[in-house]
């Protein structure tokens, strides 16, 4: 029989789950962004929890519930974590715009405020400009928006960058 006890150790085990392994998926995401001291905290709390979550399931195996909270708490953390990474846009990202109309959605780009970079290539249907366009992670759905108000049928390639430095002009 299920105690109020148990539910309670249950609920406490599953949040204390969501939270360490969310908190996992957002260290992954600053080690790839060579966030160093923000990994380290990070890092610290999530395992504090994680050992605390481990040991209330293995203070008695005979509850399953415990180790059903233990994995559900997994699964819906890592859920939670790629959301809030998700929502979080922490870092830099190169939009690369290729179009037909590299001029035009260049100069639309720059008249927005976008710094970028032009190059000239051939494509299956003929010649198409690259623009690389390095903006921060929140900005990058802005500049999808106003390359394809020009051309609507550029196609457009989001990348992360882990490093980078500014011009200081």
């Amino acid at each position: 029989m299920i105690t109020t006890e148990t539910l309670l150790l249950s609920l406490m085990i599953f949040s204390a789950r969501v939270v360490d392994v969310s908190l996992s998926t957002i260290r992954q995401v600053m080690i790839i962004r060579g966030k160093r001291a923000i990994t380290f905290g990070i890092a610290f709390i999530e395992n504090l929890i994680w050992v605390f979550a481990v040991s209330k399931v293995l203070q008695d195996l005979s509850e399953p519930i415990t180790a059903l909270a233990f994995a559900l708490g997994f699964a819906t953390g890592t859920f939670v974590g790629i959301t809030l990474e998700g929502k979080l846009l922490i870092g830099e990202q190169v939009v690369k715009v290729f179009t037909s109309l590299g001029d035009e959605v260049a100069d639309h780009l720059r008249s927005n405020g976008y710094r970028l970079t032009e190059f000239m290539g051939k494509g299956r249907d003929g010649e198409v400009s690259l623009l690389f366009v390095q903006v921060r992670r929140r900005d990058a759905p802005k500049v999808l928006t106003l390359a394809r108000e020009l051309d609507p049928a550029c196609y457009l390639v989001l990348e992360d960058i882990r490093a980078h430095q500014r011009a200081t002009r």
